[in-house]
């Protein structure tokens, strides 16, 4: 009842600003962290070339990916700050990233939590896998490039919003090189710091991150204000075809045995990892550098990390289930999102008919066979491939998908 009254307030309040979506009504409610988080996300000065924020890849209006739609239909990976710099993997949404554990194996093996596509951000360091997350592109070569984190915090510090830190963080006092400017424009050079200065540096970034992470956390994003969970209170009825879907999702189509979408608050993913048998992208700027390229996603990073070959060889291929919430929210209609972790697939039909043929000889998309898998290595085969779908219960499913895109107007 709380949370009906919550969602008829803000209604009124949307309402009484005309032009005003729900996820804009909700951002009055932001704490001072959140709305510092925001700040910090959506500002381009925290790139080396001062070009480019997180918003660049995980923009709102397109579900909190990768906002660019002739970038979206070909490789699906996003050139960082540097000109010329991709990264390998399309850019996974940052909506409700927040609610996934610390990274860990069960009794059974079965890896859990952590952010990116192959779970590095395992929320070990900060104690919150968003967070971790959130430190890592700031320093990615290939993303935002900065040439150290102490770049990042001088920027945060002597912004607009920097008054907005020392409320949330409290005041900070670093005596700054008087090359900064030139250190933090230019790859490859180290901030000159006492090391006094340096642990309060570290410190104020762990802040920034975790600022990041409770505004990824916040209404704002994490929004459950689709017309499936209007529908779950009485506020909204989805159509005959969005509950054909449904039932499908949840029965002969296996999808909610990884996107589990029933109880409190339902998040469409178990935070878990599979290797779907999806092709490579050849469209990835990668292949131009390295023509070879696999990417063996959770295994790969398990490896990195020192785990034996009995453990990692058992997750190559594996990448982190995905919400499926805002899997259809973009601009407008005949705007290209892509899927997958390498964006391979162009459409929510496209990437439905593979789950539910892969499996099936001369099956395809577009007049093509589907081509071999980037990884041949544990490949579900229980829950995908050949599902005996027809091509009306494809577009059921579809019709339930665009359901779950937040902003909707009961």
């Amino acid at each position: 009842m709380r949370k009906r009254i919550l969602i008829l307030a803000l209604i009124i309040a949307m309402v009484a600003v005309p032009g005003t979506s729900l996820i804009q009504a909700n951002g009055s409610e932001l704490t001072p962290e959140e709305q510092l988080g925001k700040a910090i996300f959506f500002d381009e000065d925290l790139s080396i070339n001062m070009n480019e924020a997180c918003a660049a890849c995980h923009s709102p209006e397109a579900g909190w990916t990768g906002p660019i739609e002739e970038i979206n239909a070909a490789g699906a990976v996003y050139e960082g700050s540097i000109p010329g710099r991709f990264g390998n993997r399309k850019p996974p949404s940052a909506a409700y990233a927040t609610l996934s554990p610390i990274l860990y194996m069960d009794k059974k093996g079965t890896w859990t939590g952590g952010n990116f596509w192959d779970g590095r951000a395992t929320g070990e360091v900060l104690g919150n896998p968003a967070a971790d997350q959130a430190m890592g592109p700031f320093l990615n070569p290939a993303e935002q490039a900065s040439p150290d984190s102490a770049c990042i915090v001088y920027r945060v510090l002597t912004s607009a919003y920097a008054g907005l830190y020392t409320d949330v963080w409290g005041a900070i006092s670093i005596t700054w090189p008087s090359n900064i400017e030139y250190v933090c424009a230019t790859e490859g050079e180290t901030v000159a710091l006492s090391d006094e200065d340096r642990v309060k540096s570290d410190q104020a970034y762990g802040n920034i991150a975790l600022s990041i992470a409770a505004y990824e956390a916040s209404v704002e994003v994490n929004a459950f204000t689709s017309k499936y969970d209007y529908s779950r209170i009485g506020m909204a009825k989805m159509t005959k075809e969005e509950q054909h879907g449904f039932a499908l999702f949840n029965g002969k189509a296996k999808c909610s045995n990884c996107h589990p979408g029933n109880g409190k608050d339902p998040l469409f993913t178990d935070f878990t990892y599979d290797n779907l048998g999806i092709p490579p992208n050849e469209d990835n700027p990668v292949y131009e550098v390295d023509p070879d390229f696999i990417d063996y996603g959770l295994g790969g990073y398990l490896q990195t990390i020192g785990y034996s070959e009995e453990i990692y060889e058992l997750e190559n291929g594996k990448f982190k289930v995905p919400t499926l919430r805002n899997v259809d929210l973009r601009p407008d209609e005949e705007f290209v999102k892509a899927y997958g972790h390498n964006g391979y697939f162009k459409s929510l039909e496209e990437i439905v008919h593979f789950y539910n043929t892969r499996d099936v000889e001369g099956a395809g998309w577009g007049g093509v066979p589907w081509p071999e898998p980037e990884v041949s290595d544990n490949i579900n085969t229980g829950e995908l491939g050949n599902l005996g779908l027809s091509a009306q219960e494809e577009a059921y499913i579809v019709a339930f998908l665009g359901a779950l895109s937040d902003g909707y107007m009961p």
